[in-house]
């Protein structure tokens, strides 16, 4: 259903919740008026909070090559049931991977009338590709990823030093962004990493020295060829000196972390759980607090899911080995939930949680007209009730195969509606031909 009117009392405009009407013409905000509950169109619930739809820039779909552990279907029916109105699509662990023009435009023929959300494009950079990423940029992918570190993708290789700093120079004459899984593959070899089902022992064998070391060649990096650089789903809070340090320096350093990273601890996970493992891990409950922290003290930019799923097959491999299972969580329908559950036992209000996961996400990328309710932006919204209560039930969740870390938690708040360009979208029957194919937008 298209609407023309969203009235609410608590709408957040300019980082302030307030009551306001917003008119909607051609799918974007036309004009943001003083309250009105007469006004027509749509109201929002009394208790609820309207707010600008989430961005999410780190989402793994997997299609086309590994429909079977995700696909833009069911990536985009669960990001819009979390309120989430834009995703960004990583190059990997697709078929083949969006390291040419050519793949990624096989990618966009397979997105083709399944988006029920907007949905841009990351670029990859492999040793292969180097030299050639110009014909991606110019073709609208939105910044170039690589690793450090075997990224479990044989045909996504990482970047050795050498490599990365050719990258650097490249993505920096383009005036580009690369975003960096940033785990040293030397910290990582020297690390133990026996066959086991104990939580801690996967820890031990991603020790928070991998990501530290990486980070600090990025910022030598940043620093050498001026190249904008972002940190991915940082999950050691050890980095944060090193990053306030490239900070002051001025270095164009931006840092996500992801819900997982903020509402898990280490020491709570049970053993032979694949659910919860990822790369790099969750660690303990004082890095959460720290980790917490650098987002309030603005160290820490954005919050993204890293919803990286896989088939119960490839997830569960092992059979709770936790150096043979996938590593990656499932959490895009519930992220946001999850991070303003924990932000409100924190005293953090919903405004904040907005901004890391919608304007600060859409300003990584350029979109100038998402993550923000503002005339001229597009109307996408996430409607918010903090007293609705969300008990997670794996296997109601939109996502292609029911395998959540999240299963079985209860969040206070729940997102009850979505809007994208001015449509609320039905959650039951979501029209996969209105999402849009974005391209990186001309400065």
């Amino acid at each position: 259903m298209d609407v023309a009117v969203v009235s609410g009392r608590q709408v957040l405009v300019d980082g302030e919740l307030r009551p306001a009407t917003l008119l909607v013409e051609d799918g974007r905000i036309a004009e943001i008026r003083p309250y009105d509950a007469d006004a027509g169109g749509w109201q929002a619930p009394e208790a609820s909070y309207v707010l600008p739809g989430v961005v999410d820039t780190h989402v793994h779909v997997n299609e086309p090559g590994r429909t079977e552990w995700e696909g833009f279907v069911t990536a985009t029916r669960a990001a819009a049931l979390g309120g989430v109105t834009t995703l960004v699509d990583m190059p990997l662990n697709s078929l083949p991977p969006t390291t040419t023009v050519e793949a990624l435009e096989l990618k966009r023929a397979a997105a083709t009338d399944e988006l029920a959300i907007d949905v841009g494009f990351w670029g990859g950079a492999v040793p292969d590709n180097l030299g050639r990423l110009a014909p991606l940029w110019e073709a609208g992918v939105l910044g170039f990823k690589c690793f450090l570190a075997p990224s479990g993708v044989d045909e996504f290789p990482p970047l050795d030093a050498v490599q990365l700093k050719a990258a650097l120079a490249e993505v920096a004459a383009l005036d580009g962004l690369l975003i960096v899984h940033a785990e040293d593959a030397g910290e990582l070899e020297r690390a133990p990493h026996p066959p086991s089902p104990a939580y801690a022992d996967f820890v031990l064998s991603r020790p928070d020295a991998a990501e530290t070391e990486a980070i600090r060649q990025l910022v030598d990096g940043a620093r050498e060829t001026g190249c904008r650089v972002h940190v991915l789903h940082l999950a050691s809070a050890r980095a944060l000196d090193l990053i306030k340090s490239a900070r002051d320096e001025g270095l164009p350093l931006t840092v996500e972390t992801c819900p997982h990273y903020l509402c898990f601890a280490a020491e709570q996970i049970p053993d032979a759980s694949p659910q919860f493992k990822c790369c790099p891990p969750i660690r303990d409950e004082g890095n959460r607090t720290a980790l917490w922290q650098g987002l309030t003290d603005g160290l820490i930019d954005a919050i993204v899911s890293d919803h990286s799923p896989a088939t119960a097959e490839v997830k569960l491999a092992g059979g709770g080995d936790l150096q043979q299972a996938w590593g990656g969580v499932a959490g895009l329908q519930v992220g946001f939930t999850a991070v303003a559950h924990e932000a409100r036992d924190r005293g953090i209000g919903i405004a904040d949680v907005s901004r890391w996961m919608s304007r600060q996400t859409a300003d990584l990328v350029g979109f100038t007209r998402k993550g923000r309710i503002e005339v001229g932006a597009d109307a996408d919204l996430a409607v918010y009730d903090p007293t609705t209560e969300l008990v997670v039930d794996v296997d109601r969740l939109a996502h292609r195969n029911p395998i959540s870390a999240y299963d079985g938690r209860t969040f206070r708040g729940s997102v009850t509606h979505t809007t994208s360009r001015g449509r609320l979208l039905d959650p039951d029957r979501p029209d996969h031909t209105w999402g849009r194919m974005l391209r990186r937008e001309a400065p």
